[in-house]
C-alpha cells in the first residue's frame, strides 16, 4: 500500500493543497493515496458515520473544468458501481455507495490490503507455474460469476487483480465494463498490452474478450512480460492483430492453456469451462498468496456426502481434503479459506455429522514461492 501522499481534494473533485483531512460528501475523510490508474485515483478514507475504513475512487476527469468531462465521469462511475454491485462474490470488490462532491462522483468501496499482481511482478520474480495455475483458477471463478450476470469486464490485467493477505484474489475496476450484446463502444478503451483483438476492432462486448485478457495476464505472470510487447504501441497493436506473440520460455505445462486463451479469433479460443478444466488438471495441492503476493499452502475443504464442509489440514498420512471447485460448477461446495504454513488449523472436531472426505490429491506441497 502506498504511503501518505500530500494531496487532497477540492470541491470539484480535483486535487488541491497539501492539507490532509478533506471530507467528501460530509462523511468520508481522505487519509492517503492507495493507487493511481489510467482513469482514476483510489484513496484510503475513514467513514465518520460508521467509524470504519473505506476506499474512495476519484475519476481523473474530475480534475478538468469541462462540463462534458464531468458528465463522462458521472456516467463512468455509475457504470462501474452498478456493474460491481450487480454480482456478489468474494473475488469481486464490494461497492458501498456512490456519492457526489461538487460536480463529480466518488465510488465508496471496501479497502483492500496487500498489492496488485502488477506490483508483485514489478517488485519480485515472475510467479511459479503452480502460483499461476491457482491464480488462473481464481480469476476464472470470478469471471464465471460476472459472465453469468451478463457482464463483460473488458479490462482484465495484472493491475486490476489484487492479491490480499488473507488469500483472496479480487478483480477490481469495472470502469469500462459492458453488458453482453451492448452496442460496440464508440471509443477504444482498455489496456493495449492485454486487450483482445476483437476489442481493438470495435466488436460488441463478449465474454471471450475477457478470456483473451486472462491468457495475456497469465502469460505476463509466468514470463514477466506481456505477450505482445510493451512501450511501442504501434508495433504492439500490429503483433496483437496478427497473433504474433513472444515465445513462452518459462510457461512449461501452462503453454497449452495460455496459447488456447490467446487465440486471435474468439471462435478458436478456449471456453471458460475448458480453460478451468485444463488448469485443474495441472493443479497441485491448494495454495494462497501472502501479504507480499507470495505463494503459501491453502487448506482445502473436506467434502462430505451430507454437503457439510469444514477446513481441514494435511493428515498424518499426507492426504489432502479435495479442493472445492469454483463457484457455479457442478461441485456442491467450495471454500476460499487460507491458512499459512506456520499456523495450520486443526481438523474440525465439532462436526455434527461423520464426513467422508473426497480426496483430490496425495501430493505434498512443493514449497515454491515467489
Amino acid at each position: 500500500m502506498t504511503a501518505y501522499v500530500d494531496q487532497t481534494v477540492d470541491a470539484s473533485g480535483g486535487t488541491a493543497g497539501p492539507l490532509p483531512g478533506r471530507v467528501i460528501a460530509g462523511r468520508y475523510v481522505i487519509r492517503s493515496l492507495l493507487g493511481t490508474g489510467g482513469m482514476g485515483r483510489v484513496w484510503l478514507a475513514h467513514d465518520e458515520l460508521l467509524d470504519r475504513p473505506v476506499a474512495v475512487k476519484q475519476d481523473m476527469a474530475c480534475g478538468s473544468d469541462s462540463g462534458e468531462s464531468h458528465r463522462v465521469a458521472r456516467v463512468r462511475a455509475l457504470t462501474e458501481a452498478r456493474a460491481a454491485a450487480r454480482v456478489k462474490h468474494d473475488g469481486i470488490i464490494t461497492i458501498y455507495d456512490i456519492v457526489r462532491e461538487g460536480c463529480c462522483p466518488w465510488i465508496v468501496m471496501e479497502p483492500l490490503s496487500g498489492r496488485t499482481l502488477a506490483e508483485r511482478l514489478t517488485s519480485d520474480a515472475a510467479l511459479s507455474i503452480d502460483e499461476v495455475v491457482h491464480l488462473g483458477l481464481r480469476v476464472l471463478d470470478i469471471l464465471q460469476v460476472i459472465h453469468g450476470a451478463g457482464i463483460v469486464h473488458r479490462d482484465v490485467k495484472p493491475a486490476n487483480i489484487h492479491l490480499c493477505p488473507d488469500g483472496r484474489v479480487v478483480l477490481t475496476d469495472f470502469g469500462i465494463a459492458g453488458m453482453v450484446g451492448d452496442e460496440p463502444p464508440t471509443t477504444l478503451a482498455g489496456s493495449p498490452a492485454y486487450i483482445s483483438p476483437e476489442q481493438l476492432r470495435g466488436a460488441s462486448p463478449a465474454p471471450a474478450a475477457d478470456l483473451f485478457s486472462v491468457g495475456a495476464t497469465l502469460f505476463a505472470a509466468v514470463e514477466r512480460r506481456p505477450p505482445f510487447g510493451e512501450g511501442d504501441l504501434p508495433a504492439m497493436l500490429v503483433a496483437l492483430m496478427h497473433g504474433d506473440r513472444a515465445p513462452m520460455v518459462r510457461a512449461g505445462r501452462l503453454r497449452p492453456v495460455i496459447a488456447g486463451l490467446l487465440a486471435t479469433e474468439p471462435r478458436d479460443r478456449l471456453s471458460l469451462a475448458s480453460a478451468r478444466d485444463m488448469l485443474q488438471d495441472l493443479s497441485s495441492p491448494p495454495h494462497g498468496f501472502d501479504s507480499g503476493g507470495r505463494l503459501y499452502e491453502r487448506i482445502g475443504p473436506v467434502r462430505a456426502t451430507t454437503g457439510h464442509v469444514h477446513t481441514g489440514t494435511r493428515a498424518a498420512a499426507g492426504r489432502w481434503g479435495g479442493i472445492g471447485r469454483p463457484s457455479g460448477s457442478s461441485s456442491p461446495v467450495s471454500s476460499n479459506r487460507i491458512t499459512p504454513l506456520q499456523s495450520r488449523l486443526h481438523p474440525c472436531t465439532g462436526c455434527a455429522t461423520t464426513t467422508r472426505a473426497a480426496v483430490r490429491s496425495e501430493r505434498p506441497a512443493n514449497g515454491q514461492g515467489g
